[in-house]
């Protein structure tokens, strides 16, 4: 194999999705089981000290174009092997649905770094630093944090599951797809399931969900039980 062969270019590609992912949920992490945890017992000025020094806006930069560059490289690889096989044999394998499932998982995660947390956090550091140079707190500011973390623990949660489907594409074939129907089934139960996840991301600071996003236990717990939730559907259906 060389790497100016189809192998080759498959190989960096995954290379590159793998750096770039690693990238992205290490930041995710970071910002949940470190940063989150030290704000909440930190007093105001050394909070405000880290947004506005740029501590915070140095590690969303990497975040965000974590996120992206993984999105990007990895429907990269899917379409390239949807596209080999054919998108019947694609979805007639353990590897094909594994995979996709993993990929619309890391998107949704994708589109709540971008489309939630991000215009969020801009806005809670522009409020930081005009309370810095002795103007006013932007009044939505600590509604759109409060908002940001519920999207940063959801994505946490997804995180569980999205990264136990790409171990699993290739190591661990855990059901084999059968009938059309229940195709069609298993992405139904794969929308509700992620409709009721980003549901509880966007209401979860008054919803029945605070309590499982409120802490770093429950979201790792809400992690664990949605991918349970997930394997049992595939086997149920398949």
């Amino acid at each position: 194999m060389t790497l100016f062969s189809e192998l080759g270019w498959l190989f960096l590609l995954r290379w590159f999705h793998f750096l770039a992912g690693i990238t992205w949920i290490g930041m995710l992490y970071y910002f949940n089981f470190v940063q989150t945890p030290f704000f909440a017992s930190a007093e105001p000025p050394v909070r405000s000290g880290m947004i506005v020094g740029g501590l915070v806006g140095r590690a969303l930069w990497w975040f965000r174009w974590g996120a992206m560059f993984t999105i990007i490289t990895g429907w990269l690889y899917i379409l390239h092997m949807a596209g080999k096989t054919g998108l019947q044999p694609f979805f007639s394998q353990s590897y094909g649905w594994a995979i996709f499932i993993g990929g619309i998982a890391g998107t949704l995660m994708w589109f709540n770094v971008w489309f939630i947390i991000w215009p969020a956090q801009k806005k809670v550091i522009a409020s930081a630093t005009q309370v810095a140079k002795g103007g006013q707190a932007i009044p939505e500011a600590a509604a759109l944090g409060q908002r940001a973390g519920f999207a940063s623990r959801t994505n946490t949660l997804l995180s569980i599951p999205m990264l136990f489907f790409m171990g699993a594409a290739t190591h661990l074939q855990v059901f084999t797809p059968t009938a059309r129907p229940a195709k069609i089934t298993m992405m139904a139960v794969l929308a509700i399931v992620l409709a009721i996840v980003e549901a509880n991301a966007l209401v979860g600071t008054t919803g029945p969900g605070k309590k499982v996003l409120s802490t770093v236990t429950g979201t790792l717990w809400g992690g664990f039980i949605v991918t349970a939730v997930l394997v049992i559907a595939l086997k149920v259906v398949f």
